[in-house]
């Protein structure tokens, strides 16, 4: 405080009024950093970089992820810390609920995953839904094919029809991705696409299991919900796009080009560290 304000008053006015020696504060003016205090300057610069490049959308918890998957082993509360200093934050999530009427399941399909949202291999456990993302031209339908074993996006389609052939193309993209026949669990919601016959016809043809939620239960399908949420709270919504093809593009541009390759780096990590970067201290909101 002395330091900034002394081109207003005298320095030892100031000193005297703080109780500090004069020849203190000339000594602490001439002082070296600390190791600390360097360390600390060269990672917020490092942040500012890093939140820029990803459009400011990276809250504590991501940004220590960034940072421990370029070498740095550091705490979150301190990534906070440093964040909160130099003034950067995420964006909030958005919670929007309403309430719509459910299918209902076919015959012999049930719950397979039991919100039990792991899987130990590729191309064993995926989860599927439809959001909506909302143009000048009107909405745009985008239907995704989630892996549970890293989250990435393995299939995806967008349509401005909110039908059948939205989801029987994402899947499809998905299925070309199998080197094999064995079987995989797919799990969805009951929406009228998920039920229809061509869809269950096409899962029996191409060895895939459907898994349906129950009613009245989103959480049975939070894995799909939550990149949804990611999704829109990163790009979406602080975007105001004016035709289809610039949804498409910028949806694009964010699966292919942001998540799948955050998500695909995450199994090459430790089991342990993997756990400390999607658990961290509950110390920071």
């Amino acid at each position: 405080m002395i330091q900034r304000c002394c081109g207003e008053y005298p320095v030892r006015l100031m000193c005297r009024c703080l109780k500090v020696s004069p020849s203190g504060f000339y000594a602490w003016l001439g002082r070296p950093l600390s190791q600390r205090a360097a360390e600390n300057q060269r990672l917020r610069r490092r942040m500012r970089t890093l939140h820029e490049e990803r459009d400011g959308v990276l809250g504590a918890p991501r940004m220590h992820e960034e940072l421990f998957y370029e070498g740095e082993r550091i705490s979150l509360n301190r990534v906070a810390r440093l964040m909160a200093a130099e003034g950067l934050q995420g964006i909030p999530q958005c919670r929007a609920w309403r309430r719509k009427r459910s299918g209902s399941r076919p015959m012999a399909v049930s719950n397979h995953l039991e919100r039990d949202f792991s899987a130990v291999a590729p191309k064993k456990r995926w989860v599927t839904d439809i959001t909506y993302i909302r143009t000048a031209e009107g909405w745009l339908y985008l239907a995704v094919v989630v892996d549970l074993y890293n989250n990435a996006v393995v299939g995806w389609s967008m349509s401005a029809q909110q039908d059948r052939q939205l989801v029987l193309n994402a899947v499809l993209m998905a299925n070309w991705q199998r080197d094999d026949r064995t079987p995989v669990i797919l799990h969805s919601d009951r929406g009228a696409q998920f039920i229809s016959g061509v869809y269950q016809a096409f899962l029996r043809d191409h060895n895939i299991i459907c898994s349906m939620s129950a009613v009245g239960h989103c959480r049975d399908n939070a894995a799909a919900e939550g990149f949804f949420g990611l999704l829109k709270r990163d790009r979406v919504r602080r975007r105001r796009y004016r035709t289809h093809a610039e949804a498409r593009s910028d949806v694009f541009n964010y699966i292919e080009r942001f998540h799948n390759p955050r998500m695909r780096r995450r199994v090459d990590q430790p089991m342990d560290e993997k756990r400390r970067l999607t658990k961290p201290s509950a110390v920071v909101g």
